[in-house]
């Protein structure tokens, strides 16, 4: 097994590969404006440093988000198109899944991303695999009551202290840890989600209401 793990959901452009037992090679690079020109050099990277080619991959894990529109797409059509030109089947994870599988907080916890807008993107926890419900997008405010006192990982809970008052590291996404959580999944013979992406809101980019129409003469 070799599975080759990416995610552009957050700022972060992560990519690891995975051999079955363990992470053999990971790149993590934090810019939310250039996930298109990091991802492939960052895993050109990892494959070069585990010494093997794009042939070797004998699956793909993806995260699906929830993420902003432009930067989550970078992610899931790299992801898809490698797994058809190789054949080789693509794995949907929620992108707050790697992060709580990173975390290792036995108890209840929270994940929150950073939404943009003032706002995070985020889901409690029971344990490192244990999701509780779909995750949400919501003003840090209006979730105030029902994170209150939790521990919290991800930048979204380091963004707004005054509502996660126990954020904790880490900050952003790992391809490592979540090509771990696959390969944990795959070895128990569990599901995974689609390759399609998980928005939970319209892209901030729209068509302008009211526009003028031009009609060729």
């Amino acid at each position: 097994m070799l599975l080759l793990a990416v995610d552009t959901a957050t700022p972060a452009v992560t990519v690891a590969l995975h051999d079955g037992e363990s992470v053999v090679a990971e790149s993590n690079q934090v810019d939310a404006r250039r996930h298109g020109e990091l991802l492939l050099p960052s895993v050109d990277k990892v494959l070069a440093e585990a010494g093997v080619t794009l042939e070797a991959v004998t699956g793909v894990v993806v995260g699906v988000g929830p993420g902003p529109y432009t930067g989550l797409r970078v992610g899931l059509v790299t992801a898809s198109t490698f797994a058809a030109v190789l054949g080789v089947p693509v794995h949907g994870l929620c992108t707050l899944d790697g992060l709580a599988y990173a975390a290792g907080i036995e108890g209840p916890f929270i994940v929150a991303t950073d939404a943009r807008r003032k706002e995070v993107y985020w889901a409690r926890y029971e344990d490192p695999r244990t999701r509780v419900g779909e995750p949400a997008v919501d003003r840090p405010a209006d979730i105030a009551e029902q994170v209150a006192g939790l521990p919290a990982v991800g930048q979204g809970a380091l963004l707004y202290p005054e509502v996660f008052t126990d954020a904790r590291n880490p900050e952003h996404q790992s391809a490592a840890a979540m090509a771990s959580l696959a390969a944990e999944r795959l070895a128990a013979g569990l599901e995974f989600l689609p390759p399609t992406p998980l928005y939970l809101r319209r892209p901030d980019a729209q068509v302008p209401k009211n526009y003028k129409v031009v009609t060729p003469q």
